[in-house]
Parts: structure tokens; C-alpha cells; sequence
């Protein structure tokens, strides 16, 4: 089990990619959050089996609307009793 912070620039905000996030991690059974950022980028926290984890970063990969240039990734604690992954207010 593993919780990792992403922050990814590129064409990511305005494309659908925090409502693709949601979907695929829910199919996934993935839990965390995911939120825009003021300068452009999106900053996701996303916790589960680490196969899980590359499968969603990859079908964000492969969406033709996104476009990830470049993403920050850090392996952060676990939460206990995460539950859902969804939206993060602004």
C-alpha cells in the first residue's frame, strides 16, 4: 500500500483530466483526491496497490484531450481509513 502526491503540468486543466482521474481510480478501488491548481497544474494525492497506482497515471497518459509535459511525484504516509477518491476544494 503506498500514497503518492503528483503534481503534473501540461494541458491539464480545462480537458476533463480531474473527472478522468476520478473515474479511473474509482475502477480501480484507489482512494485520495485531486484538485486544480492557480498556476495551471493539478496536484493529486493517490493512495493504494502500487500496480493500481501506474495503471491510472497511465490511462491519464493515454487520454487524447490531456496532455501531461512533465509531473513531481512523492511518496507520502499511508492515510488509515481513506476512503473514496474524489474532488479537493480550491
Amino acid at each position: 500500500m503506498k500514497r503518492i502526491r503528483y503534481v503534473f503540468k501540461g494541458r491539464v486543466q480545462g480537458v476533463g483530466f480531474r473527472f478522468t482521474a476520478i473515474h479511473y481510480a474509482n475502477q480501480l478501488n484507489l482512494t485520495g483526491w485531486v484538485k486544480n491548481m492557480g498556476d495551471g497544474s493539478v496536484l493529486m494525492e493517490v493512495q493504494g496497490e502500487e500496480f493500481k497506482i501506474k495503471s491510472l497515471i497511465h490511462y491519464l497518459n493515454s487520454d487524447h484531450y490531456i496532455r501531461i509535459d512533465s509531473f513531481d511525484k512523492k511518496e507520502i504516509s499511508v492515510l488509515e481509513n481513506d476512503q473514496g477518491f474524489g474532488l479537493k476544494g480550491y
